[in-house]
């Protein structure tokens, strides 16, 4: 992505009356971008380039959400950051929605449990949706969604359930508006249409705050950015 930004920079100084954007120092630390369930990297774009802009390295994953199951999404995932960090991996930030935030979490306990890079979650059904409890038996919405998300259901069966505490630095950040009727009506309490906000947490997370938004565009909000920025850089939300 900041070869965009180096092409405009030269653009601009070869073009008469064009003004080239201020540079941004490179921090020298990298994000990985994981999207959520049913969306491609192109949902997770406005967010990936507020954060380039601040002067990370910005890698926006992309997988096959609905084809395969967490195991094998998650395999995906740790070639990715081997070929894009490669000795750098144990420090790596990551940035997630949805179900995202499972594949990271999986990953993490698989591969490295003392991981030093910071994470930051949106939306995450960190202790499974009831939305999957509800249709799971159906064949029909299985082959909608996918192997990977009839693993997102509550139960003990679930893999939020089976992957427990995390160990690395985590902070969440939940919505409680919702765009889905039929959802709010499967999930009790506050929700953002897709998960509760009571499910979105998860033991041994340093920072946890609720905004009101929905899950399916909580990543391209300003604010939003910003509490990430803030998150990435001093291991905490900002104050209100």
């Amino acid at each position: 992505m900041r070869t965009l930004s180096l092409f405009t920079a030269l653009a601009c100084a070869l073009l008469p009356g064009c003004s080239a954007p201020p540079a941004v120092p490179e921090k020298g630390e990298s994000v990985i971008f994981v999207h959520g369930l049913g969306r491609t990297s192109a949902s997770m774009e406005t967010l990936a380039s507020r954060v380039e802009d601040a002067g990370y390295q910005v890698i926006n994953f992309g997988y096959p959400s609905t084809s395969e199951s967490i195991e094998q999404l998650t395999e995906r995932l740790s070639a990715e950051v081997e070929r894009s960090c490669g000795e750098e991996r144990d420090h790596v930030h990551f940035v997630t929605h949805s179900m995202g935030g499972v594949l990271v979490r999986n990953y993490l306990s698989l591969s490295n449990p003392q991981h030093e890079g910071r994470v930051v979650m949106l939306s995450p059904p960190n202790q499974g949706s009831e939305i999957i409890d509800a249709f799971s038996d159906s064949p029909r919405v299985r082959s909608i969604l996918g192997p990977a998300a009839m693993q997102l259901g509550t139960g003990e069966d679930g893999i939020a359930k089976q992957l427990g505490p995390v160990r690395f630095s985590l902070g969440v950040i939940m919505g409680d508006r919702s765009l889905s009727p039929l959802g709010s009506w499967l999930i009790p309490g506050p929700d953002d249409g897709k998960v509760a906000v009571d499910r979105a947490a998860v033991e041994g997370a340093v920072d946890f705050i609720v905004l009101h938004a929905t899950h399916t565009f909580i990543m391209n909000r300003r604010d939003v950015a910003e509490e990430v920025l803030n998150f990435l850089e001093h291991g905490r939300f900002i104050e209100r």
